[in-house]
């Protein structure tokens, strides 16, 4: 199959779910380096310029091939690419008053058919901080938003159109419908791809990159290790496919034993479980930074697979490392040449990158979101068991167990918490009593296509989950200390002059208590019939108490959450449930108070947490995990 689109890329963390959208169409795309020649795109339809973390107007400019616009192809330009389009064409671009990042409501002004089949006014999701100030010549404006008035522009008789908004993300509702209309109206292309046509094309691409030697697998027992366990095996048969779990300590209570038995009872009874927990504990004694958490567990990780190697008498020449790696982990890592590293993926150290340099690594669900690899779970008759679990991350709870030195710092703290409490107060009219502060914490987030690494705020009080939604936008947005917004629902009202950041480390101790915290909050979304309403539910520990004192878990007309507490000084405990199609756009997820009652109820027999928090961010700008 030959693309009928071609994807300039401009390092958008959401470069790829272009390709996947048209593919969802039936189209077939490929993505180019913005300096491509001109004459690889000759065979295609129409070309796409992606969003991106640079500005147009500076020297973090990023280089491209000026001809592509001589080619009197169909263009369209997505964030970076409608501001590159703007500037190119005599408009300016600045940056804008108030950055945006999440939701947002277009208003279509005019007729065009770029818009068909669309309302006056549409859901769209944004994700920058420059803006076009000055519309260029030839073009015209045919969508605005209240802080971006040219959100969208074309010019109808050279076939070029802009868009500020990604309609890329699910969370743009009808954002593909507008890829349709560009795709098949405006460039006149035709459908002629398959999920069929692409599995054959993933059994071409294993067979060429393994040759006659055989594979290594690390099996975390996560939905992509275990799809592609059996892609594996499937392609080239049991005999040459070396399945290994390794307990690295950072596992769910009884993962491990769980994912033999239930991959021995799919057919996969063939996997070795070792456990090197004490090892990976070892290896990050003292260690708080994410990024260095992360690249020690990736190490660590082919340290233990090169000694089972040894031990096993494996010649290495004989032999491919495979990895699970789906999409969204590449992306996240800087995996394209303008792309900013939001974090380090453990499948992405230095150590795996020499591995594919050397033509010795497959990864056969790379090119892949997690839905894509459910579906060929499905084709591959894994059991619903295994393909419909939540998704969980390599590094498993040591990323999900923050860390601290107990020297959290906020710069301008003060000045902070009085915008924020400014934020609030001007976004929570008739519900007054809502206060503000900024946690000394930190974690990751992505704006305008940029890695993050801020301090959450914390609000209390009582709100509805739509009041917080809407307070979480404009906080993030207009803050720019914060890119994390949490709701306090135990106890419901705090000093917040008494809480303190401590010490704390990736411990046995701190991952049990985790451990324990995470098994009965699943226990209970089972029960209560919603795990499968959420996309994925990280449980984090934070090493932030209370410094003494009685503190009660107030009565709250919004969420009604009820009963009484005494501080242990312990730790706090967040709780971020989400929604999402592909995790690169994601809602947190509003759990209704009956259930989170339940939670707290049970939580409250556990000694050793003071608070628990309850993530109101989306994504962007929070990634879906704190680290």
């Amino acid at each position: 199959m030959k693309e009928q689109i071609a994807i300039l890329d401009f390092g958008s963390q959401y470069t790829h779910l272009i390709a996947r959208r048209i593919r969802q169409l039936g189209v077939l795309a490929k993505i180019y380096l913005p300096t491509v020649s001109t004459t690889k795109l000759q065979g295609a339809r129409g070309l796409i310029l992606s969003g991106g973390p640079q500005s147009v107007h500076d020297k973090t400019a990023i280089k491209y091939n000026s001809k592509i616009f001589n080619l009197g192809k169909p263009i369209l330009g997505l964030c970076y690419g409608h501001q590159l389009i703007a500037q190119r064409f005599g408009g300016q671009v600045k940056p804008g008053k108030t950055k945006e990042y999440g939701f947002a409501e277009i208003s279509i002004t005019g007729s065009s058919r770029f818009f068909s089949g669309l309302g006056q006014k549409e859901k769209v999701w944004m994700s920058h901080g420059d803006a076009v100030v000055k519309l260029p010549k030839g073009f015209k404006v045919i969508g605005k938003t209240f802080d971006c008035p040219i959100a969208a522009m074309e010019n109808e008789k050279q076939g070029i159109y802009g868009l500020q908004f990604h309609p890329e993300v699910a969370h743009t509702k009808h954002g593909l419908i507008i890829l349709r209309n560009f795709i098949f109206k405006i460039c006149n292309c035709q459908p002629d791809w398959s999920m069929d046509k692409y599995w054959s094309q993933i059994v071409k691409n294993v067979k060429k990159t393994v040759g006659s030697r055989n594979v290594f697998l690390l099996v975390s027992g996560g939905v992509d290790s275990t799809v592609c366990f059996a892609i594996l095996e499937k392609i080239l048969g049991k005999k040459r496919v070396f399945g290994l779990h390794i307990d690295n300590g950072f596992m769910r209570l009884g993962e491990s034993i769980q994912v033999k038995k239930t991959l021995a009872k799919a057919g996969f009874d063939d996997l070795e479980v070792i456990n090197a927990s004490a090892k990976f504990l070892a290896a990050e004694r003292s260690v708080v930074d994410p990024e260095k958490k992360r690249e020690i567990i990736g190490r660590t990780f082919l340290k233990i697979k090169d000694e089972v190697m040894k031990q096993q008498k494996m010649n290495q020449k004989n032999w491919v490392l495979a990895q699970g790696t789906i999409y969204p982990d590449t992306i996240e890592t800087g995996g394209t040449k303008h792309a900013d590293k939001i974090k380090t993926h453990h499948n992405r150290v230095k150590e795996v990158l020499k591995l594919m340099r050397l033509g010795a690594l497959v990864e056969p669900l790379a090119e892949l979101y997690k839905d894509e690899v459910r579906a060929i779970g499905r084709k591959l008759g894994l059991p619903p068991s295994l393909i419909n679990r939540h998704p969980f991350p390599g590094p498993g709870l040591a990323i999900r167990t923050l860390c601290s030195d107990g020297k959290g710092r906020i710069k301008n703290q003060k000045a902070i918490n009085r915008r924020l409490q400014n934020i609030i107060k001007e976004g929570a009219i008739g519900q007054s009593r809502l206060q503000g502060t900024v946690l000394p914490s930190r974690s990751v987030g992505v704006q305008g296509d940029n890695r993050t690494y801020r301090h959450p705020a914390l609000i209390t009080g009582r709100a509805s989950w739509q009041k917080l939604h809407d307070l979480s936008v404009r906080i993030t947005n207009e803050l720019s200390a914060v890119n994390r917004v949490t709701y306090l629902i135990h106890p419901q009202k705090i000093d917040f002059k008494k809480l303190k950041i401590k010490p704390g480390y990736l411990t046995k101790k701190r991952l049990d208590l985790l451990r324990q915290i995470d098994y009965l909050v699943n226990q209970i979304i089972k029960k209560e019939k919603i795990y499968n309403e959420i996309w994925q539910f990280p449980i984090i520990l934070a090493p932030l108490s209370l410094a003494g004192g009685e503190t009660r878990l107030h009565r709250d007309s919004g969420l009604r959450l009820r009963g009484r507490s005494d501080s242990r000084s312990g730790q706090a405990i967040i709780l971020r449930p989400i929604q999402s199609q592909e995790a690169m756009t994601v809602n947190f997820y509003p759990m209704k108070p009956s259930i989170l009652n339940k939670i707290i109820a049970e939580m409250k027999k556990i000694p050793g947490v003071d608070l628990v928090l309850y993530d109101v961010t989306n994504k962007p700008p929070g990634t879906i995990e704190w680290e």
